[in-house]
């Protein structure tokens, strides 16, 4: 296509001669501090658009959140959230969105300090965003078929940018001007919002709006932009970074029409990077499945309404007016019905058809969260160990769980959510959960647990799972054996049945000051149902197989005993291959590994297409994206996803692959057969392709 070499506006009265100016009004309803209904949006958003340039200078936009709440209100003026993988210097701006909801919330200011992960920003103005851009992009109903993509090189040439821009009805803009100001605007059009012109020229029509033109405005003084694209029911994001021009170029703005309307101007971005990236944020934000309930949040027309009236002069015959007009009861749901038609009406006069405003399409079920829980208490066992104690945010219910189980953490880490599998030191049944965590050189779970988490602070619990736990419908005798923090799951055992069977338990460990539990093994090993046996290896040397026929020619366990070893495989293999030998049968052996913490993690670098059936049952398809696991993305595009702990320990999610090519991240438990027999773990696999999956059971 030809690019327009003349028509570009480059000045204000340019600029406006097109557009228009704002009306007083537009620029009444801002407002320098948060107010309560400011405050009451930041506390039910869970995602949002967020603008920022580095220390080089380098313009960045990307989605922020996870979970409703994640921007912290430290006062009127101050906020606080975490940025991963950036730092933001000087100017920075927000767009905030509310799944469901059409208008946004737009928030700048200027970053104040950095403390470890989090930003801290001090706030100088705040405002509602008219509904248009999420309505003309049908942002919260399910995604329309995307337009067939053109081949490209350069900079849109990268992998699936192109698919990705075919797909994108929605975009959030960050732009500055040369005065310490920034700006974050939402953009949304019928299909394809920015389209390609050539190998590294996008155009983004125009169309009539408020008149406010922020970021045209800021272009006419520093032509350096970003933006980050969405595509409805996708979990990945589109970050593009380069220079804007504006235009009014009649041909380039014809092939934009619609039913013979074009934009009165369009942005032209010649493109310097452009990168598909998978989102924790817009993962986690479900903002595809989870839409706001009717009243959950004030109407954002109607809080424009009340910082109109504010802004507005105390006294004189408006000022009378609007504060007479916002205190008449049920004026909201009124407010709301005038701008719903006001938005048809005009969005019609652009070339619109089939608009949809209020109350979006119910969307697919929304993957579980997870049960939220808070750290009660943080104590101490060894100098390398901890026990998190959790208990329930909000009313108290019982950990239920068989002794031995595992459950599965979620926590932030530097903004980005890590999952780890731990078991449980608790007894079930209890209001508290308890969790020891040893730490590990170059663990990244544990060190965090070790250096940051500490009593209030918040994480999620998925679980339990696992089958390393006595059959609870026997009684047979226990026969422990557990090297190092492989103790929790066996102290679960031991404080659940202590004195309703005989227990023996061998435990080894480098030193005694290693010793997990030392002290309450002490006492309950002076029970007569109950015996302890320790090795220390820095004194004896490794537990060997002579060491462990010594210890049972000791304990002389009964021929229906139930052995449940947790240690490192090289115990492990010792203990099998010594019970083999003494003739046990093999479905009296259970055994659980645990792992250093190290893993490896292999993800496919650009997205890939998943159909995922039931047998001969099409049961639908998504998009994975780069870095994104076949189960997150499953669950986002709400599909019946089989799964447990999702950090490949439990084998929940195993899933036949019927076509194409995973990687799987490591260690985890699928076997040597099944792996041989086709079957992958979802939670830890990673499409290099095109694949096909079957959830039917093995």
């Amino acid at each position: 296509m030809r690019l327009p070499t003349s028509h570009r506006l480059t000045t204000v009265d340019e600029v406006e001669t097109v557009i228009g100016r704002p009306p007083s009004m537009v620029m009444l309803k801002q407002i320098g501090a948060l107010d309560e209904g400011c405050r009451k949006i930041l506390e039910h958003c869970p995602l949002a658009g967020f603008g920022y340039r580095d220390a080089a200078g380098a313009s960045h936009t990307t989605f922020l959140g996870g979970r409703p709440g994640f921007v912290r209100v430290h006062s009127p003026t101050r906020i606080s959230f975490a940025l991963p993988g950036g730092e933001a210097h000087g100017p920075v701006s927000f767009v905030l969105l509310l799944p469901g909801v059409g208008e946004t919330l737009r928030v700048n200011g200027s970053v104040a300090k950095r403390k470890g992960a989090e930003t801290f920003v001090d706030i100088e103005e705040a405002y509602v965003h008219c509904a248009q851009a999420v309505i003309r992009s049908r942002l919260w109903q399910p995604p329309a078929p995307p337009a067939p993509a053109p081949r490209v090189e350069g900079p849109l040439g990268g992998p699936g940018v192109a698919e990705f821009l075919a797909a994108a009805p929605f975009l959030v803009l960050s732009t500055w001007d040369r005065s310490g100001g920034s700006d974050t605007s939402p953009r949304g059009d019928q299909q394809a919002v920015a389209r390609i012109l050539d190998d590294r020229t996008l155009v983004i029509p125009d169309r009539r709006g408020n008149k406010r033109a922020d970021s045209l405005h800021n272009l006419l003084q520093d032509d350096r932009l970003s933006f980050a694209a969405l595509v409805p029911g996708r979990t990945g994001v589109l970050h593009v970074r380069g220079r804007g021009s504006i235009t009014d170029d009649a041909a380039l703005l014809e092939t934009m029409a619609l039913r013979g309307t074009p934009p009165h101007a369009a942005l032209l971005i010649d493109v310097e990077h452009a990168e598909v990236t998978s989102s924790a944020a817009v993962a986690r934000s479900r903002v595809w499945t989870a839409h706001l309930e009717r009243g959950a949040v004030p109407d954002l027309m109607a809080l424009a309404g009340d910082h109109l009236a504010a802004n507005t002069a105390s006294s004189g015959p408006l000022a009378r007016v609007l504060k007479l007009v916002v205190g008449i009861p049920g004026i909201g749901r009124v407010v709301r019905l005038v701008m719903n038609r006001a938005y048809r009406s005009g969005l019609r006069k652009e070339g619109y058809e089939d608009i949809e405003v209020g109350s979006p399409r119910p969307g697919a079920a929304a993957p579980d969260p997870g049960r939220e829980v808070r750290i009660a208490e943080v104590r101490r066992e060894t100098p390398s160990a901890v026990t998190l104690v959790l208990e329930d945010t909000e009313r108290a219910r019982p950990f239920d769980f068989r002794p031995g189980q595992f459950f599965t953490l979620v926590t932030d880490i530097d903004g980005n959510p890590v999952r780890r599998a731990y078991s449980a030191s608790s007894a079930p049944g209890a209001p508290r959960l308890e969790i020891t965590v040893k730490q590990v050189e170059g663990g990244r779970f544990s060190t965090h647990v070790h250096r940051v988490l500490r009593a209030g602070d918040r994480l999620s619990v998925r679980g339990p799972s696992g089958a390393f736990h006595p059959d609870p419908a026997t009684a047979h005798e226990l026969v422990l054996i557990a090297a190092g923090s492989g103790i929790t799951p066996v102290m679960s055992m031991i404080r659940s049945l202590a004195g309703t069977r005989r227990i023996s338990l061998l435990y080894t460990n480098r030193s005694a000051d290693e010793v997990i539990f030392a002290d309450e093994l002490r006492r309950l090993g002076q029970e007569d149902r109950l015996s302890v046996s320790h090795v220390l290896t820095r004194d004896r040397g490794r537990l060997d197989a002579a060491g462990v026929r010594g210890w049972l020619d000791e304990v002389r366990p009964a021929k229906d005993a139930r052995y449940y070893v947790c240690g490192p495989e090289a115990l492990r293999d010792t203990v099998l291959e010594v019970l083999g030998g003494r003739g046990v049968p093999g479905d009296h052996v259970h055994h659980e590994r645990y792992t250093s913490g190290a893993e490896t993690t292999l993800g496919t670098t650009e997205p890939q297409e998943m159909l995922v059936r039931n047998g001969s049952d099409e049961l639908g398809s998504t998009v994975v994206e780069p870095g994104q696991t076949l189960l997150d993305a499953g669950l986002a595009a709400g599909l019946p996803m089989p799964y447990s702990c999702t950090v490949g320990n439990c084998g929940d999610c195993l899933v036949k692959l019927c076509d194409g090519e995973v990687a799987l991240s490591g260690p985890n438990c699928l076997t040597p057969q099944q792996q041989a027999d086709g079957y992958v773990l979802a939670c830890v696999g990673c499409p290099r392709s095109r694949v096909t999956l079957d959830l039917a059971e093995p």
